[in-house]
């Protein structure tokens, strides 16, 4: 065997040594909107588990599936009433539920800080749009958490879709600023909570 077979299974040998896999839990409060649209953040919550997959000291590899409820309250929508012929205004509390799938990437620095990023597929479940564009949508999630020695951790994510959501068209523009609705909507999300490792 020479050297370099010598330092491979080394390096295997270090790999194996510091490769963990644990369970999780987590769940807590979202605060959602949907982009470029007259409204207020929906508050309701989230709820999933996941599997960390610990590649050394410094990082950490987090597959995670994630039920969560979003969407965007009192979303004004302006239109044309077909009985009257008149403008209307409406205030309508948009709901839609996702089932993510999220690859997160985790550096932890000192005794539990972690920073957190990485991409999500998320599936649409549930919802009360009239008419909508995308079905599912593709978003980045970043983060930051602190974890205790117990494995309970607190963590503050933020959430960006990529997908238009919305046809924007049923909900009317009529270019009135204070009833702005643009043509990109998208998800957006702010997640405050907890999540729980298991196996200690």
């Amino acid at each position: 065997m020479n050297y370099k077979s010598i330092i491979a299974v080394f390096f295997v040998i270090q790999l194996q040594a510091q490769v963990s896999f644990k369970p999780g839990l987590r769940t807590g409060l979202g605060f959602s909107t949907i982009s470029e649209t007259h409204s207020t953040y929906k508050k309701d919550f989230y709820i999933g588990g996941f599997g960390e997959i610990k590649l050394g000291k410094y990082y950490a590899l987090q597959p995670e599936i994630t039920y969560s409820r979003q969407g965007s309250d009192n979303v004004v929508r302006n239109y044309n009433d077909a009985n009257s012929g008149m403008e209307k205004f409406k205030n309508e509390n948009l709901k839609l539920d996702y089932l993510s799938f999220t690859l997160l990437n985790k550096f932890i620095f000192g005794s539990g800080i972690q920073i957190q990023f990485g991409p999500s597929a998320d599936f649409l479940v549930n919802h009360n749009l009239v008419k909508r564009k995308d079905t599912n949508d593709l978003a980045f999630v970043t983060g930051i958490g602190y974890r205790l020695p117990s494995g309970l951790m607190f963590e503050a994510r933020f959430k960006k879709g990529f997908y238009d959501i919305l046809d924007s068209d049923y909900y009317y523009n009529d270019s009135n600023n204070n009833y702005l609705f643009g043509d990109y909507n998208t998800n957006i999300n702010f997640q405050l909570g907890v999540s729980y490792l298991f196996g200690k």
